[in-house]
């Protein structure tokens, strides 16, 4: 097909494609169409194959033309995609072309055929601004603290969960099971506020009327109504400000008996620890490796953050769209149930998906930016990977896990685990060269639980 072209770029990373197809390919696709019907289609009075084309005409011309003008500007437009090479000028996987202004081009056997259409493409990423770039390391130690902190908490996952006795009350750190029920002005129950069996621990406020201190002191099966006013400011919208009744049941109560903090937990943990300072010391070498990381993470994050900001990059909304797409399909996954049966989910509390997708918008498009200034820099940097290296990271990662690199490698056996080595490998060189060009300085020191928390 004789195609000719002209593109101009719009704003937004699109562009405008206008093509003219040549007078004899408009004729021969209406030609080839015609006796495509002719061989085909029966009319009365005629003989499947033998009605004459000027009859097909006259019966059916307008949709022969709008048929044969579809299939035209497909193909066109699949052999200049297939022809062009570059990316600046093919239309992104999820950017349909669309006609310009939803204009249908006049279609004649007795002239060229020329349509224009409007579509996204890759954005133009160009990162060539490092100055006045500050990249601030924060300074972060593990402590014997951080330490004994991890090892009560593997203390607390490997407590038995007792039954108190009868009749004893009801404590902080407590591990209760109640029923409940909001209660009008009147003493009647709210409907659909009913719940059976809910358990928590007193003192973790982790229950939708944060009862913990009032239920401290009762015991099994004790019934109480409780009546506690919020304050204005309160984060839970439901609550601030309100005054409400709730009338609550215990109906048991239970107790964690901690293990003693010496070999024997260490070797309930872990056969391969005999003592609990084999425990302690894996403990510290994974702290050790947390902070590493994190640190590293939080380094990265800021320079992409200023190169994001020093180097513009347009992202098209088509591209923005189907990455809050593809973070629905990830949510309803989670759910472990399809994106329809979510948005329903969704739609039955109350909200809508549209609503959803939006609040997630700027964070997409930041995203986006930053994962395109990446994988541009590692191809202008062409960044590789060598087996030696991965093999060295496999050793590191057994080292870090306090396990061999036999056990490493099965665990990434599947050849997309692998990927995700490499591609973090390539990542962590490109930094290491990045911080070369960018000035790396000693930020506040903080301590190991905050380096968290200021990262969430």
């Amino acid at each position: 097909m004789n195609v000719t072209k002209q593109v101009s770029k719009l704003e937004n990373s699109a562009v405008k494609l206008t093509a003219t197809i040549a007078k004899d390919d408009v004729v021969n696709g209406y030609n080839e169409n015609l006796k495509k019907y002719a061989k085909n289609i029966s009319l009365p009075g005629f003989r499947k194959g033998h009605v004459p084309v000027k009859v097909l005409e006259q019966k059916y011309g307008d949709s022969l033309k709008q048929e044969v003008l579809i299939d035209l500007v497909d193909q066109s437009l699949n052999q200049i995609f297939a022809e062009e090479e570059s990316k600046d000028i093919r239309p992104l996987p999820y950017s349909q072309p669309r006609l310009e202004n939803d204009k249908v081009p006049e279609f004649s056997t007795e002239k060229d055929l020329t349509f224009t259409v409007i579509y996204d493409v890759f954005p133009t990423v160009e990162v060539k601004e490092f100055s006045k770039i500050e990249v601030k390391e924060p300074q972060v130690s593990v402590t014997d603290k951080d330490v004994e902190e991890e090892l009560k908490a593997i203390q607390e996952r490997n407590a038995m969960v007792i039954d108190k006795k009868d009749g004893d009350p009801v404590e902080k750190d407590n591990i209760v099971t109640i029923d409940y029920s909001e209660l009008n002005d009147d003493g009647s129950m709210v409907e659909g506020s009913k719940r059976e069996g809910f358990v928590f621990t007193v003192g973790t406020g982790e229950n939708i009327y944060k009862i913990d201190d009032e239920i401290i002191g009762m015991k099994k099966d004790e019934t109480k109504e409780i009546t506690k006013t919020y304050a204005k400011d309160d984060k839970d919208e439901e609550l601030a400000g309100k005054t409400k009744k709730i009338s609550v049941t215990v109906k048991a109560i239970k107790v964690r008996n901690l293990p003693a903090l010496d070999d024997d937990l260490a070797q309930d943990v872990n056969e391969k620890y005999k003592t609990i300072d084999d425990l302690r010391k894996d403990i510290t070498r994974g702290l050790e490796a947390a902070k590493t990381r994190k640190v590293n993470e939080l380094k990265s994050q800021s320079l992409i953050e200023q190169l994001v900001e020093k180097n513009p990059v347009v992202v098209p909304q088509s591209m923005i769209n189907a990455e809050m797409e593809n973070r629905f399909r990830m949510m309803a996954k989670q759910f472990q149930t399809t994106p329809q049966q979510l948005e329903k989910m969704i739609e039955a509390s109350g909200q809508k998906k549209e609503d959803m997708l939006k609040q997630w918008t700027g964070d997409a498009e930041k995203m986006l930016k930053s994962r395109l200034i990446v994988e541009q820099l590692l191809q202008d940097k062409n960044i590789t990977v060598t087996p030696e290296e991965v093999e060295a990271e496999y050793a590191k990662m057994a080292e870090d896990a306090g396990t061999t690199v036999d056990a490493i490698k099965e665990q990434y056996k599947d050849p997309r685990y692998k990927e995700y080595i490499i591609d973090d490998l390539k990542e962590r060189k490109l930094f290491e060269d990045l911080y070369k060009q960018v000035k790396v300085s000693k930020g506040d020191k903080m301590e190991f639980a905050d380096l968290f928390k200021n990262a969430q």
